[in-house]
């Protein structure tokens, strides 16, 4: 039986110490933040999510979700109780507007609590976790109509949301989709068509489900300049509030999937179903972007969620699992055989998921952070490089962190032999649920695309330049301290290759296009590991400081520094074999002709 225990630690390091979220409080929304309330939050929110969900992941993961013969789906025993108390202990509302019954703490609080709710149960979390990314979407594109109608239930949980996007033949290329949306004379719009793929289409958690649907209104261009988006309810909404009769929409069918078993992912049909228009016809592009951001960014919690549960599984069994004689002298030599986290190739694995794990965190949390001062630092300059920030780092966070937390899945399942490959150790699943994180909300290779071909170039290439010149910094601060410098030499020569990477881009993809597409997953791995060492240069920097003056915790902080030295030196000599790859170009990726490429 797999156990989860929140690391509401390393946590707090970050929030009060790295991030020092308690200086932004002259900021809206920051002011209530101080140090013992954020604690009070993690340390009850992370021992929730122990306590009430992770009993429930290897039920969710067995049962699945039913779907009846009237279209309603039934998911697994115990999720609707544990929703129930999740509404009424507020987690869902912890960083969403106060306006309209939300709690409006730092995004950073809530990003610490969907990391805590996703490892404990990754099926259960996508319930509610979509639900923010509708709202942000009704929030900046919605008529005020609209924004009293549906935000207070749907913030308070009694409501949950739904992105509808995909169909058969329209996944990433959203301008092949064909719903329609045609225009009504009460100002509505009649909905039809099919979507595929639509996490939490149908469930019994909450009394309605607010869908965001993606369609074309007659005449709209062929393109993806022609979509609009829709508010379409499952249960329409009177005036005074209450729920009416059903909508035209219904599960066709739930797919079976390799993983998340316990979140019903549904075939969704709109027969003449009546919806909405939020914000402009033919803008829908405008309001995905602000769903997919924040579902990108949930994501790659996900990925490092999966990795830190796993992670802890693995260390524990490592502990207690005894295989064979330490190679540099017995451990316990009255035993038959020492525990197997004494052999080094365990402790490779088990280094590389604590050093990713924790830089990770750091990385999401500081972009959750850019996420709040996009929106409220005091001035415009400020506003402009936290929201250049988030948005070149978006594509990162999801697609580097989604790769990597799922090598450390599969890793931990390795540590584990070949009870890794049974069921009841819970180890194979996590396994399985983290793989979709690589693939929903973007794929990573349309994520490094992104980042390359949109992020990189975008404003004249101001916010990879500002990015150079934030980590420029932080080396040059380590290397003035002589415990830091030799970490600090290795993240600069990564940053190096980043920067190479960089120049070749310019000087050779626009004549060849495809050396972009080459290249591109390739340097979105050298930014993760950029980023995350730039994030290690941080940590190693308070924890040196910390133990300057003399602190209670000194092992946490020795911890920190020997974890940042492993960083440094395992993972930003990938950087360099990363660049030659990407120097290498199109030509031999790009020679063969499709019917060279089968085998029989």
């Amino acid at each position: 039986m797999p156990t989860y225990k929140a690391p509401t630690r390393d946590t707090r390091f970050v929030i009060n110490e790295l991030l020092e979220l308690e200086s932004y409080g002259n900021l809206p929304g920051f002011e209530n933040a101080t140090p013992d309330l954020t604690d009070a939050i993690v340390e009850e929110g992370g021992r929730w999510a122990a306590e009430v969900l992770a009993p429930l992941n290897q039920v969710g993961d067995k049962e699945g979700c039913v779907r009846h013969d009237d279209g309603s789906v039934t998911t697994p025993t115990g999720f609707k109780d544990a929703y129930r108390k999740y509404c009424e202990a507020g987690w869902g509302a912890l960083s969403l507007s106060p306006e309209y019954g939300g709690q409006g703490l730092p995004h950073v609080l809530g990003i610490a609590m969907e990391e805590y709710l996703a490892s404990s149960n990754h099926a259960f979390a996508m319930y509610p976790g979509l639900t923010v990314g509708a709202v942000s979407a009704i929030l900046a594109m919605g008529s005020q109509e609209l924004k009293d109608r549906y935000l207070p239930n749907m913030i308070s949980g009694k409501w949950l949301g739904t992105m509808n996007l995909t169909e058969p033949q329209a996944g990433t290329d959203l301008g092949l989709l064909k719903t329609k949306a045609e225009p009504q004379a009460d100002g509505t719009y009649s909905i039809r068509g099919t979507k595929i793929f639509i996490s939490a289409g149908e469930h019994d958690l909450s009394e309605n489900i607010v869908h965001l649907v993606l369609a074309k209104t007659p005449g709209a261009p062929e393109s993806s300049k022609g979509i609009s988006l829709f508010i379409v309810p499952k249960f329409l909404v009177n005036e005074d509030g209450s729920l009416g009769e059903r909508n035209a929409v219904s599960c066709g069918s739930i797919e079976h999937k390799m993983g998340i078993h316990g979140n019903a992912t549904c075939v969704m049909n709109y027969d003449g179903a009546k919806g909405w228009i939020v914000g402009e016809e033919m803008k829908g592009l405008a309001a995905m972007f602000i769903m997919m951001n924040a579902a990108r960014l949930g994501v790659g919690v996900q990925g490092l969620a999966q990795a830190e549960v796993s992670y802890q599984n693995a260390v524990t069994y490592a502990q207690e699992r005894r295989q064979g004689k330490a190679i540099a002298g017995r451990v316990d030599p009255s035993a038959g055989a020492d525990p197997i986290i004494a052999h080094p190739d365990v402790r490779r694995m088990l280094m590389d998921a604590k050093a990713f794990n924790e830089g990770m965190r750091a990385l999401i949390l500081w972009g959750a952070l850019q996420v709040d001062l996009s929106h409220k630092a005091p001035d415009e300059t400020a506003r402009q490089e936290a929201d250049d920030m988030i948005s070149l780092l978006t594509p990162v966070i999801k697609g580097y962190g989604t790769d990597k937390g799922f090598d450390v899945a599969v890793n931990m399942q390795q540590v584990f032999g070949g009870h890794g490959y049974i069921w009841e150790t819970g180890v194979e699943q996590f396994v399985r649920d983290s793989r979709i994180a690589m693939i929903y909300e973007g794929t990573n290779g349309v994520q490094a695309m992104d980042l390359c071909g949109r992020k990189l170039p975008a404003n004249g290439g101001r916010a990879i330049q500002e990015f150079f010149k934030l980590v420029d910094g932080e080396i040059a601060s380590a290397k003035a301290d002589p415990q830091l410098e030799p970490i600090a030499s290795r993240v600069e020569k990564a940053l190096g290759e980043q920067k190479a990477a960089t120049l070749w881009f310019v000087q050779n993809a626009l004549a060849a296009p495809n050396n972009l597409g080459a290249g591109a997953h390739h340097y979105m791995h050298i930014m993760g590991i950029v980023s995350l060492g730039w994030m290690w240069l941080r940590m190693a920097k308070v924890a040196a400081a910390k133990l300057a003056v003399g602190t209670d915790d000194k092992a946490f902080y020795e911890t920190k520094l020997v974890t940042a030295r492993y960083f440094a030196e395992r993972f930003t000599p990938d950087a360099g074999a990363l660049r030659r790859k990407i120097e290498a170009g199109s030509e031999a990726m790009m020679a063969l002709t499709p019917d060279l490429f089968e085998t029989a």
